[in-house]
């Protein structure tokens, strides 16, 4: 990830009749190479954001700066070096993959060897090359998905800009599509803004997220610092013991527990000031049970994303 800002948003604001924010005065930066998620449920302002960063919805107060490029003002200049990938992709199901992104390349003024190369590359990186001449009405969704990729990949854009990517696919097409989205980081240079409500996936595969709520953006940063900033310092324990005593009582009176919870007849998630695990793997031994697991478990980014709206005092929605 570089040093460089390539976007930068100023207290950006949406507001439409009756006074309804549908975002309400937003502040965030991305940098050079860098995965972004913006995370929240549906209806929660991350599409309205996203349209004002391409300069397709004008904002009602604040500034949005792509490139050194303002997309209200120069929206053409943002666009030859923005990719865009809405959360419903349209193809002509009639023309084959390649005919498609033909089409889209042709709006690009390249000349058709310029195209070819262009295409070709791109669907080889999406592992589309072996359908290419197929009409798109033969893909799967998650084909189509890779599809909308490719066709970005041609457009060879510095910023490519996501809305709900992964949306309709099962676990395992995610997890394959997750992947291909950090390859566009690490083989074309690309920096990723991507909007989702699947909170595993944005954790698996960005650098930061920022958390949305009714129109605001009420926390930001990597996950190791949101848990820091709404958990504190405590570190989450992990154990697995069996034996005949319970050690549920045993492990509440250790030093420095804040709390313990059951996950089952032999498993507990201890919460304590400090990382303690050498003093509960004596105590539970000396208590005669078997000790099978003792780890460190981290937030998860779905415990951090209830208790920032609970802070907030939202509920979700």
């Amino acid at each position: 990830m570089g040093n460089d800002t390539v976007v930068r948003v100023s207290h950006l604001t949406k507001q439409y009749r009756k006074g309804v924010r549908a975002v309400d005065d937003i502040s965030f930066s991305l940098q050079e190479g860098e995965i972004f998620g913006l995370l929240g449920p549906n209806g929660s302002g991350k599409t309205t954001t996203i349209l004002m960063l391409l300069g397709l919805l004008e904002s009602t107060h604040g500034n949005v700066d792509i490139l050194g490029f303002d997309p209200f003002r120069t929206p053409l200049a943002v666009k030859r070096q923005v990719g865009y990938m809405p959360d419903t992709i349209g193809f002509y199901e009639y023309m084959s993959a390649y005919e498609n992104l033909d089409y889209t390349a042709r709006f690009l003024g390249l000349d058709g060897e310029q195209r070819n190369q262009r295409i070709i590359k791109a669907l080889e990186k999406m592992r589309l090359s072996n359908r290419m001449h197929d009409k798109v009405r033969t893909f799967s969704h998650g084909m189509k998905r890779r599809l909308g990729l490719a066709e970005l990949l041609v457009k060879q854009p510095r910023i490519a800009i996501l809305d709900e990517p992964t949306q309709g696919l099962d676990p395992q097409s995610i997890t394959e599509f997750l992947s291909l989205i950090a390859s566009l980081r690490e083989s074309e240079g690309m920096t990723v803004l991507l909007s989702s409500h699947q909170l595993e996936e944005v954790q698996s595969v960005c650098d930061r997220v920022g958390l949305f709520s009714r129109g605001k953006l009420i926390s930001f940063g990597t996950v190791a610092q949101l848990s820091q900033e709404h958990f504190g310092n405590n570190v989450m324990i992990m154990l697995q013991a069996e034996g005949e005593s319970d050690l549920l009582p045993l492990l509440k009176r250790q030093k420095s527990v804040l709390s313990v919870g059951r996950e089952g007849a032999d498993r507990f998630l201890i919460t304590s000031e400090q990382d303690i695990r050498a003093g509960l793997a004596q105590a539970v031994l000396q208590a005669g049970c078997n000790l099978s697991a003792l780890e460190l478990r981290h937030h998860s980014l779905n415990e951090i994303y209830q208790q920032a709206f609970k802070e907030a005092g939202y509920e979700q929605t």
